[in-house]
């Protein structure tokens, strides 16, 4: 008997879904400049490392606000037009850079910096969704993260080699990377996304102008899904701490857990999406939030490195279930004239997750012990696990994919 293709169906993306995945590719393949800039700014303009933390907290910051904003604007002049001058405007933005020294310069370009660069996020979302159909999305936004997640294994490692020649160097290779991922995006077809869910906002009339705040569905979704990123962010400061600082292991081992993450991500998220694209929401949220809980309490019970590495495809295979599923839960109960708006909220909870999250693990950490840190943030994900489990399920809308509507639409690349 033959063996069925794991990725199979992965064809019927309609075309735009592959423009908006090369464009991302190109975009996080040169995204060096970030993940060195704490580096950057204490090496290259000999900044205190307090001060150095305080402009990664300006970036979140300007991201945090942005997310709404930018996804209101995508729905009132087109999601394809944010992310061109996204695109643009971080790559002139980032060239920049360099050319600043004092603080408050640097401030001030690192906060313009995360407005237009973060202005593309909402965007994507929501044209993803715009794009396919209900059916499609979890495995769409798979497709979408899949995109990231290569480009980040390969931008970072480029940038480490770029950094022992220049680190001004960073900013210019990832602002021509932008504007190069911008060009994939300006020559290649793009249709008119809105028509082909006309059929969905008929369904959703009555809430056709309902603002997320007035979305109490939404708005319950966004504290379990919170209080997940705050955990999900430890990676950016506890685990770092726990591994390098007090278990004394190198920042090579450090390293190499996080090509786990990827490796399982590059080859098994969009199959895992594919085979639960028919899952309830609450089903698919819990299971990927109680992974991502496990994955980071069981650290609790040692310190071993092949163990360490066990928990960290634990709470890999949660980001491949939560992740994705999220996405298209938000993208099933937004309006259809508010998608970007509502996917700029969605962003902004991932933002506040990465400024509060690292900041109140470490103190947490500094104040009590590991095992405490680790059992904490498994008490907080059963919470949040729990409060998934009642999220309430999107209404059944049926509708034609959009390259149901074009002839040849649904070419892959």
């Amino acid at each position: 008997m033959a063996i069925p293709h794991p990725w199979r169906g992965i064809h019927l993306l309609p075309k735009p879904i592959w423009v908006l995945f090369w464009t991302t590719l190109v975009n996080r393949s040169g995204m060096m400049a970030l993940p060195y800039l704490v580096l950057y700014l204490t090496k290259e303009l000999h900044y205190t490392a307090e001060d150095a933390a305080a402009m990664i907290v300006v970036y979140g910051i300007g991201a945090f606000l942005t997310g709404p904003v930018a996804g209101k604007i995508s729905d009132r002049i087109g999601a394809h037009r944010i992310m061109i001058l996204s695109l643009v405007a971080t790559g002139m933005v980032l060239v920049t850079i360099p050319l600043a020294h004092e603080f408050w310069a640097v401030a001030c370009l690192t906060v313009l910096w995360a407005v237009v660069s973060e202005a593309f996020r909402p965007a994507s979302l929501a044209v993803v969704t715009n794009l396919v159909s209900v059916d499609q999305r979890k495995l769409a936004f798979a497709v979408n993260r899949l995109a990231i997640n290569i480009g980040m294994s390969i931008g970072p490692a480029v940038g480490g080699f770029i950094a022992l020649y220049s680190y001004p160097m960073l900013f210019y290779v990832n602002g021509i990377f932008s504007v190069l991922a911008s060009l994939v995006m300006m020559f290649s077809r793009w249709p008119e996304a809105h028509s082909a869910h006309a059929a969905a906002a008929l369904h959703r009339e009555a809430e056709s102008d309902m603002h997320p705040w007035q979305n109490l569905s939404f708005m319950y979704f966004l504290i379990p899904l919170f209080l997940i990123m705050l955990i999900f962010f430890q990676i950016d400061a506890t685990v770092a701490l726990y591994l390098v600082r007090d278990m004394a292991y190198p920042e090579s081992h450090f390293g190499l857990l996080f090509s786990v993450n990827t490796v399982l991500i590059i080859f098994l998220e969009v199959w895992i999406n594919i085979r639960m694209s028919h899952w309830k929401h609450r089903h698919a949220l819990s299971l990927g939030a109680l992974l991502i809980a496990l994955g980071f309490g069981l650290m609790a019970f040692s310190g071993h490195i092949g163990y360490i590495a066990f928990t960290v495809a634990v709470w890999t295979f949660g980001e491949m279930i939560l992740f994705p599923g999220s996405a298209a839960y938000v993208s099933d109960i937004a309006p259809a004239s508010r998608r970007g708006e509502y996917m700029g909220y969605y962003q902004m909870t991932f933002s506040l997750g990465l400024i509060i999250g690292p900041w109140l693990g470490v103190l947490l950490y500094e104040a009590t012990d590991a095992p405490t840190l680790w059992l904490t943030t498994l008490g907080v994900g059963i919470v949040a696990t729990g409060m998934l489990r009642l999220v309430k399920e999107p209404p059944t809308v049926t509708m034609k994919v959009l390259s149901e509507a074009k002839p040849g639409g649904t070419d892959n690349p």
